[in-house]
């Protein structure tokens, strides 16, 4: 492991895989990106801000689908998921205060313009779901159905065939969110995003972790860009 403390660089992990998987939309080809960074020198950054550079400068530069630069893609995470202030993430992709703050913009300005997508989303709290329907229709998608329990869950996805599901984990007496998204994944294939006020259920390393994470309470644009990155991984067409 690197010359950073390793017990500063065990905990800046779990963000690290977070970061990654949601810069690539994927959680195995995110973790590779984390064990990439940690074989090659860190830059001289405090821990958590070093692992997301090596994992950024790993990371393939280029163009998605849609069009977003990867600049603009890596600011847009750092600092609406990461929650890193601006200069921060400057540091971290190698940037100046003023082309860090155009790069955030131009990223802004391009997801008005994303293709929407179908969205089922599995909240037990009515209030929740009301506000996570209307931000992601605020974004241009179309909810199609909410599920307060896991079997309602499995059912409305099973029926429906969403582009994609946002899950809390707690479902209360209804279930287990998780377990719920583990047994729709088994029938099919669908990107999920875990709105949760307990990220850490799900960033432990123990078995299967998912590529997107969302902490309660969440701010908009952090929720905006999350399901801009699973409904449009970071890859070229094709790949």
């Amino acid at each position: 492991m690197n010359a950073a403390p390793q017990a500063e660089l065990l905990r800046a992990l779990p963000y690290a895989r977070r970061f990654a998987r949601a810069a690539t939309g994927d959680r195995d080809r995110g973790d590779a990106l984390v064990a990439a960074a940690l074989r090659a020198p860190l830059p001289s950054l405090p821990p958590r801000l070093a692992l997301y550079a090596a994992v950024a400068r790993a990371a393939p530069s280029r163009p998605d689908e849609t069009g977003l630069a990867t600049p603009q893609r890596h600011m847009l995470l750092l600092t609406a998921l990461e929650d890193l202030a601006v200069e921060d993430a400057a540091a971290v992709l190698d940037l100046t205060a003023e082309q860090a703050a155009a790069e955030l913009q131009n990223g802004r300005d391009a997801l008005r313009g994303v293709a929407s997508t179908e969205i089922l989303v599995i909240e037990d709290e009515p209030i929740i779901a009301l506000d996570l329907r209307r931000l992601v229709e605020a974004c241009g998608h179309k909810v199609v159905g909410v599920a307060a329990t896991e079997a309602d869950a499995v059912r409305k996805a099973t029926q429906l065939r969403p582009g994609l599901i946002l899950a809390d984990i707690n479902l209360g007496r209804g279930g287990d969110g998780s377990a719920a998204v583990a047994r729709i994944q088994s029938g099919m294939e669908v990107p999920v995003i875990f709105v949760t006020a307990y990220p850490e259920r799900l960033l432990t390393a123990e078995g299967v972790e998912p590529a997107f994470v969302v902490s309660k309470p969440f701010e908009p644009l952090a929720l905006a860009i999350a399901v801009y990155q699973a409904v449009h991984p970071g890859r070229a067409p094709g790949l």
